[in-house]
């Protein structure tokens, strides 16, 4: 039997000469199968905020991928990764932690190639998520939303402990295999270069597993050591915009795990910041600065994109965005910022576009951003670089 660190892997090579396009095996011309399908995105202006800030403000728009999410470039390239190392044979199951996001991408990815899924999530994952992958056929574990010190409960080590005892399974570990962060240099980032020409002055993203923010840094750096690439944190958590700003100095060794220290506040943008400690992936990143926005802000915004410009995204879309107009307002007039809509709205009827939810946790997004034609950020909060949560 493999050992749990196998079976939990941590892909050892950055950028193995390998790629992630994939054979169709449809039998009719012109036609592709399910993985060949994820990627190659729209970029979109986001023109009512480009208008307010004087920036040109754009987003990738990963709700266009099959799942509806950016987690599909990320199984994609999990699966084919672990299919070219050997470590996931026909007929298997994938057992992975989740947030929610990546879940439904194994789910439906893993479907389209033999494998059965098996997935563990904290108990506040949007039921919408939950509700998914249960009908791609995936076996659901709901585990209370606890520290990482918690080995008997957390959903991290309850995946890897499901993984050494589940015949012929095979554990992704997206937080530290670096073929999540390939997904994105290999994918999302060279996309967007094409799509903008060359012309990107800065690029904001939130970090759960840090594997978009990892691949779009390393890529953008090296074709342009100047563009910025900033962090977007929940401000009710904040521990990567902290761990940034201290020059990852915060950082201490628990049970074999870097952990960096963690605001105690809750987070409406499920998946983001979703472990105190740091990743793989975050290791490879290249950024300069690591900002935050709060859960009013999140809301705020992300009832202002869809009035305003019908762009219906989720929280960590909207908080994604709130970093793009806080860049902007920083670098002034004339630039050009790139952010991530990394899925949309439709999987969160129960909390952000709920009335009720809303009112439960006094979260109602002010009238402001409600109204259409509204021609005002004041919902925007002031740009601070933290250095303590």
């Amino acid at each position: 039997m493999l050992s749990a660190i196998r079976r939990c892997s941590s892909s050892s090579k950055l950028f193995a000469a390998r790629s992630l396009s994939v054979t169709s095996s449809s039998s009719t011309p012109g036609s592709v199968d399910l993985l060949a399908s994820v990627g190659n995105t729209p970029l979109l202006e986001l023109t009512t905020l480009s208008k307010l800030t004087g920036c040109r403000l754009l987003a990738k728009a990963e709700y266009a991928n099959p799942s509806g999410s950016i987690k599909d470039r990320v199984a994609k390239s999990l699966i084919l990764d672990a299919e070219e190392r050997g470590l996931l044979k026909p007929g298997g199951t994938i057992i992975e932690a989740t947030g929610g996001s990546t879940g439904v991408s194994l789910a439906l990815l893993g479907a389209s190639r033999g494998y059965k899924t098996l997935l563990t999530m904290p108990d506040i994952t949007a039921k919408e998520k939950v509700q998914m992958m249960k009908t791609m056929g995936a076996e659901v574990h709901i585990l209370p939303t606890t520290s990482m010190s918690d080995k008997e409960n957390h959903f991290f080590h309850v995946a890897r402990r499901l993984a050494e005892t589940t015949p012929n399974a095979y554990c992704p570990n997206q937080f530290d295999n670096v073929a999540n962060m390939r997904a994105h240099y290999e994918g999302t980032a060279p996309e967007i270069w094409e799509q903008v020409g060359g012309k990107i002055d800065g690029f904001v993203s939130s970090a759960g597993t840090s594997g978009t923010i990892a691949g779009m840094s390393t890529f953008l750096k090296k074709k342009n050591p100047k563009v910025k690439i900033w962090l977007i944190d929940p401000k009710e958590t904040a521990a990567m915009s902290v761990f940034i700003n201290n020059e990852r100095s915060t950082s201490s060794i628990e049970d074999g795990f870097e952990v960096v220290p963690m605001a105690t506040g809750s987070t409406i943008a499920e998946g983001v910041a979703a472990l105190s400690r740091v990743t793989e992936n975050l290791r490879q990143s290249v950024v300069d600065k690591g900002i935050t926005a709060t859960n009013h802000e999140v809301v705020d915004m992300a009832y202002f994109l869809l009035r305003n410009d019908g762009v219906f995204v989720g929280p960590s879309s909207a908080l994604n965005v709130l970093g793009a107009v806080k860049m902007a307002r920083e670098l002034g007039p004339g630039h050009t910022i790139v952010t991530i809509l990394t899925d949309g709205g439709v999987r969160y009827g129960s909390k952000l576009y709920n009335e009720d939810w809303l009112a439960e946790n006094n979260l109602l997004p002010q009238e402001a951003a409600t109204q259409k034609g509204s021609a005002s950020l004041d919902f925007v909060g002031e740009l601070t670089f933290p250095k303590t949560v």
